[in-house]
């Protein structure tokens, strides 16, 4: 029987509360104190803010786009005593200049967020933004965490609830982002052709990729059950207790799924809903798959982002190994 369609025995039920009410982290408290702080002492800025959330809501943007574009343009307020908006580009290209004295290594991510957030502030008040340049950083090159397909299993085993096995389901089994598993509607399914439509996924390009039959017996099954009308799943309702700003499952609930599964599957590596991904272009390519196929299944725009996973899979042409063994395999005197 499919453990799609099963349920796991639940040693501990999941309750969104636990999540939402735990305690902030210190950097989560500052940033909060950072737009108090600006509010209050910047004059129009609090009014500013209010239409910067609107803009970047109406443009389809997450919730956590705002919150990060939002601190670094409040941080740039208080640092000049004005609007964002007031200022000179001199006054502005000085400013990045002096965060990269102040930190003597800013990460690639901080200059992006500092510079993308003036970028759709300024643009979002109709005002020129040409002369805003990503400082040019050196990017760290890490290999992205991998799961075995035996800590798949273990996942998809342990899920406490049906919803939250089908989700690992699609994110593995389909290779999708996070706010691509977010966006799925019913009618993005075909059960009849074993496809899902993916719609507008990250560059606003549409694909399609295959749905195994296990999920799909899963899916029938939880759609069955939870009866959802229009996203597969759904979240709060708009205006009833914050949440995003959709009904759609939000990115932290679906985050939370994901770690609290291969936290109770016993897994010790640092599992994000990337590493799902991940782990779905190492495992095709480790099964046959060629890279331009899986490109198109990635929905990657440049054929060198898929690329980097040959680096991690194991394929037997491909597997890489030790001069050492081919040296001992040729040169070493043969055992009688």
């Amino acid at each position: 029987m499919s453990i799609f369609l099963t349920f796991a025995k639940v040693i501990k039920p999941f309750n969104r509360k636990d999540y939402d009410n735990k305690k902030k982290k210190p950097e989560e408290l500052r940033e909060n104190k950072l737009l108090n702080r600006a509010c209050r002492e910047v004059a129009g800025f609090s009014e500013q803010l209010a239409r910067f959330e609107r803009n970047i809501s109406v443009l389809g943007r997450s919730r956590k786009t705002f919150e990060n574009y939002s601190r670094h343009v409040a941080a740039i307020a208080l640092h000049f005593d004005c609007l964002p908006t007031e200022l000179e580009p001199d006054q502005i290209q000085d400013y990045l200049y002096l965060l990269q004295k102040q930190h003597n290594t800013p990460s690639q991510s901080y200059f992006k967020h500092t510079v993308y957030g003036l970028r759709f502030l300024l643009k979002s008040e109709g005002l020129t933004y040409d002369y805003l340049h990503l400082p040019s950083i050196s990017k760290e090159k890490k290999i992205p965490v991998v799961l075995s397909k035996q800590e798949v299993w273990s996942m998809l085993t342990h899920a406490p609830l049906l919803k939250h096995r089908v989700l690992i389901g699609l994110l593995y089994g389909c290779g999708l982002r996070c706010m691509e598993v977010r966006s799925v509607r019913l009618r993005d399914l075909d059960f009849d052709r074993k496809m899902l439509h993916v719609v507008q996924g990250k560059g606003g390009k549409d694909r399609l990729v295959p749905l195994s039959e296990h999920l799909i017996r899963g899916l029938r099954s939880y759609i069955q059950a939870e009866k959802p009308t229009d996203y597969l799943f759904g979240g709060q309702p708009v205006g009833r207790g914050g949440g995003d700003f959709d009904s759609r499952y939000s990115q932290k609930g679906v985050q939370w799924a994901v770690k609290e599964t291969a936290k109770r599957a016993g897994i010790r590596k640092s599992v994000s809903v990337h590493t799902l991904r991940h782990s779905f272009a190492t495992h095709l390519l480790e099964d046959g798959m060629d890279i331009l196929t899986l490109q198109k299944l990635l929905g990657h725009a440049h054929i060198e982002t898929t690329m980097e996973y040959l680096h991690i899979a194991q394929c037997a042409n491909l597997k890489p190994f030790s001069p050492l063994d081919t040296l001992f395999e040729q040169c070493a005197p043969k055992r009688k």
